[in-house]
């Protein structure tokens, strides 16, 4: 068994989704397909979220008429047999019909959730039917019947696998299923999400349930960059990493992973692909537990960081100190990026300010604040990184760009930089041409 993923640029139109089936012909054994919503169809459910919670039924009412033409017209392309098209169209507007009677109700994270998680249910609807109409014998699962993800941060897999082995049974076994990625049932028995992005989860949790014997992700990259190509230029996809090195680099924002997705295979040891729909012949990149090189892999960078200073002269010497500051980051579930220390500060960073001014409130009594928004956190991966001779040649770097922290130590794979967002594309730039470009040097 192989649970493969397709995210929303992959089944963004009716070319790429004709793409999806040739790529799943070619393959050939018993495979789950895990898919994600048609392009901007999930940013269109999130606008109708924020319609719902002002009751404006005037763009409801044309939202869904919106996701009812681009459906309709997908499958008008894709499925030529007259009765199929029927049938397939009734399944999609079934759903619309779900979709506009949760839009009457008061809103509420369940609306939140049941809305922004229609897409993957129209856009499977659509796929199954369109296999069916090209003789691929397929089985349309819901992914409400064996998500039951009480725990984001660690998922019960056996619970799942369970859930998933007793939806399917008794059914006839075809080669593919067909599910939806981004949903999950919470602890409480609602529907809820893995949040954005989650597809990737979903695909890794269900491998993980399964005792697949591969996940694949596919997307619109060729596999995992050396840097961000956004920004730099010359970059080139990594043909393999190890769990640790590609979980650090998603973690730290490499945008072709979600950061969980690499856990649930991880204890199972079960490999990641990373492949490029459009050009499913080029090898992408490899995932697992084998290393194969030591040292500098690959850069990548997170945005949306704040860095708080805490400053306070009875930090020194004081027992239970930072025991008291982490306590308050518990309270409010915000997880912390970096961190360092002094005898009398204490310098951290967290990319969820939901709480922000309910954490600086209670650490107020700690000491002196100071808080810098806006600010990019650079990561430098690599097995075995510290030890690698060339790894000093980054810290060149201090002497052309402001770094406001660096993680060093924390991690034998992982270096860490914090610097204005303003100064992020130099930063990248500029490691690139000094790590990757052996002749340049700064200037």
């Amino acid at each position: 068994m192989k649970v493969l993923k397709f995210g929303g640029t992959s089944v963004g139109s009716v070319a790429s989704i004709v793409n999806v089936k040739n790529i799943l012909k070619a393959k050939t054994g018993k495979k789950v397909l895990v898919l994600s919503a048609m392009a901007g169809v999930t940013n269109k459910l999130v606008e109708l979220t924020k319609m719902i919670e002002a009751k404006n039924n005037t763009e409801i009412a044309e939202i869904i008429a919106e996701l009812k033409y681009k459906h309709d017209s997908t499958i008008d392309a894709l499925i030529q047999d007259e009765a199929l098209n029927v049938s397939t169209k009734e399944l999609v507007q079934n759903i619309l019909n779900e979709l506009r009677e949760i839009s009457k109700r008061n809103y509420s994270e369940t609306v939140y959730a049941k809305v922004v998680t229609t897409g993957e249910r129209m856009l499977t609807t659509v796929f199954s039917g369109f296999l069916t109409s090209c003789d691929m014998e397929n089985k349309l699962l819901d992914a409400k019947d064996f998500m039951h993800v009480a725990n984001l941060e660690n998922p019960d897999t056996g619970l799942v696998g369970k859930k998933f082995r007793e939806s399917t049974a008794g059914l006839q076994q075809p080669d593919i299923y067909i599910t939806q990625g981004f949903v999950r049932i919470d602890g409480n028995g609602s529907v809820s999400t893995l949040n954005r992005g989650g597809s990737d989860y979903s695909a890794t949790i269900l491998a993980a349930a399964l005792e697949a014997s591969e996940a694949q992700i596919w997307t619109d990259i060729d596999g995992f960059h050396n840097n961000d190509p956004r920004y730099v230029e010359n970059t080139h996809a990594l043909a393999e990493l190890s769990f640790e090195e590609a979980a650090e680099l998603a973690y730290f924002g490499a945008k072709i992973l979600h950061p969980q997705t690499i856990s649930p295979v991880i204890k199972k040891q079960i490999p990641l692909f990373l492949k490029n729909t459009f050009t499913p012949e080029l090898p992408g990149t490899k995932i697992s537990s084998e290393i194969h090189s030591r040292g500098l892999k690959a850069i990548s960078a997170k945005d949306g960081i704040t860095a708080i200073k805490i400053k306070s002269n009875r930090m020194l010497m004081a027992h239970g100190f930072l025991k008291k500051i982490f306590e308050v980051f518990d309270t409010y579930e915000t997880a912390i990026d970096m961190i360092t220390t002094s005898e009398i500060a204490i310098s951290l960073t967290i990319d969820n300010t939901k709480n922000l001014d309910k954490i600086l409130a209670e650490l107020n009594v700690c000491g002196e604040i100071t808080v810098e928004k806006d600010h990019s956190i650079i990561c430098i991966v690599g097995e075995g990184l510290i030890e690698d001779k060339d790894t000093s040649r980054l810290f060149e770097l201090l002497n052309d760009i402001p770094v406001r922290m660096i993680s060093y130590g924390g991690s034998a794979n992982n270096i860490s930089l914090l610097v204005a967002t303003e100064n992020k594309i130099q930063t990248l730039q500029a490691l690139n041409r000094k790590l990757f470009e052996k002749e340049y040097e700064f200037v």
